[in-house]
């Protein structure tokens, strides 16, 4: 069978990716619509967390479907476009999520990113209202001294404790 199509040269093969490409500036100076940009925020999930507490839903359902998620996002918009734009998927606070354990988690996680790939913290992260007294979120009670001792300086300053494999993900 022959081939019929179009045979493009090279240029014109990088020019029609970069146009497929979010973000990218193609030749002819045009840039994608959705360039690098935040599509999830820790804002968002805290919403959804709070639609899960408010329907009754465990606050391990929480730290899965918002700290989870969050982490889930922030390292695929660090893959993207890089630690500052991670940064901002913590840009907008977090509300309430009637959960003071789920949002001590979510400033934890903000202070924990922060810190591990050096930029600064939101503010709101500081809140010493986003700290609760001790929770073990997932973490069954023959692992909290495990957790107690590996808990990260952000978690484990706002009472929340997490073993190492707490935020390992796939």
């Amino acid at each position: 069978m022959a081939f019929k199509g179009e045979v493009l040269s090279v240029s014109e093969l990088l020019a029609l990716s970069v146009e497929t490409l979010p973000g990218v500036q193609s030749p002819a100076g045009a840039v994608a619509k959705d360039a690098f940009s935040v599509r999830h925020t820790a804002a968002g999930n805290a919403r959804h967390c709070s639609g899960l507490i408010e329907g009754g839903e465990s606050l391990d359902v929480g730290w899965r479907f918002g700290i989870l998620q969050t982490l889930d996002d922030y390292v695929s918009t660090v893959r993207r476009g890089g630690v500052k734009l991670g940064a901002a998927v913590f840009a907008e606070e977090p509300p309430r999520t009637g959960s003071v354990e789920l949002d001590a988690a979510f400033a934890a996680l903000a202070d924990h990113l922060a810190e591990r790939d050096r930029w600064e913290a939101p503010s709101w992260a500081q809140n010493a209202e986003r700290a609760v007294e001790s929770w073990y979120p997932a973490v069954s009670s023959i692992f909290r001294e495990e957790a107690k001792a590996e808990s990260p300086r952000a978690f484990r300053q706002r009472g929340v404790f997490i073993t190492e494999r707490s935020l390992a993900r796939a």
